[in-house]
């Protein structure tokens, strides 16, 4: 087992909770492992008429207090034990706030930006479907994740209802406002966060206007929890994503412009950057311009 895998770090964080609460040696076997795991394969025809072969997994780990939520993420990097893991956590996050769900999580291993719209579409229905008999409103409700979003969500739903036969935009959240979604969706994990590190700030006793911030990830949750923090008075220093990153020591201006350049260039590297070198290729100026504005 790798020496950093997610899925042991878990059971170690659960055998460790176990001891110090001295929980029932019955109980804490039952949260050693998921109730079920599932494991697909699905084969995609892509649009130049090549095949494509990709493994998908749905990970629902306990239902004591009600169907399995968690979301979906897309990445290459996803496997079974990464999503065995952040089920668990969804069935404490989920027991923690007393809300009547239990944990569940999955994914595909693939990276959506090597897909087209259309064979993005095709790999999500098609995963669908061979969930379709462990997901629904009183068994399994995914959500979005990483690289998935309100269309992503839509997409499910559809294929749900032709699935079932039945219209139910309930199997999924995060869909589209105007296909039954909820106000709030969109930026409630980013502005989640701010709450918890604007509590943690005033159980330090320290000022937001004194504190840097640096957000690594600039996707939904990233932009909305660094508008947000900024909105509070904090000074957002630093943004990256997947392409790059930029760093403006004396503070990113707005929030909205950074997140505007990076839709309209699709990348974040090079937007909004003043007085410093932006793209992550030129790392070695980046660190120096650093070092000569720090006076390190």
């Amino acid at each position: 087992m790798q020496k950093n895998n997610p899925w042991q770090q878990a059971k170690e964080q659960l055998t460790k909770s176990a001891h110090h609460i001295d929980l029932d040696p019955l109980i804490h076997a039952y949260l050693t492992e998921p109730e079920r795991v599932i494991e697909v394969n699905v084969a995609l025809r892509k649009d130049d008429g090549s095949v494509a072969k990709f493994k998908g997994y749905r990970v629902q780990h306990n239902s004591h207090k009600g169907p399995y939520k968690g979301g979906l993420r897309f990445h290459p990097d996803v496997s079974l034990d990464e999503v065995k893991a952040l089920a668990f956590w969804m069935t404490m996050k989920t027991a923690l706030v007393d809300i009547p769900f239990g944990g569940g999580k999955g994914g595909i291993s693939i990276d959506p930006k090597t897909l087209t719209e259309p064979e993005l579409e095709r790999l999500t229905r098609l995963f669908t479907r061979r969930l379709a008999h462990a997901i629904g409103p009183d068994k399994d409700i995914p959500a979005p994740d990483v690289n998935t979003n309100a269309k992503i969500m839509e997409w499910i739903s559809d294929e749900y209802g032709k699935h079932t036969g039945k219209k139910t935009p309930a199997v999924v959240t995060g869909k589209p406002i105007g296909r039954g979604g909820s106000q709030g969706r969109t930026e409630a994990t980013g502005l989640g966060g701010a709450y918890v590190l604007m509590e943690v700030v005033k159980h330090m006793g320290l000022d937001p206007k004194n504190l840097t911030v640096a957000v690594q990830g600039f996707g939904n949750v990233g932009y909305h929890i660094a508008y947000f923090l900024q909105e509070y008075g904090f000074n957002i220093v630093a943004l990256s994503d997947s392409k790059g990153g930029i760093y403006i020591p004396n503070g990113v201006a707005k929030i909205e412009q950074v997140q505007r350049c990076k839709e309209e260039k699709g990348y974040l590297a090079g937007c909004y950057c003043v007085g410093s070198v932006c793209d992550i290729r030129y790392k070695k100026q980046v660190m120096a311009e650093i070092l000569r504005q720090n006076k390190y």
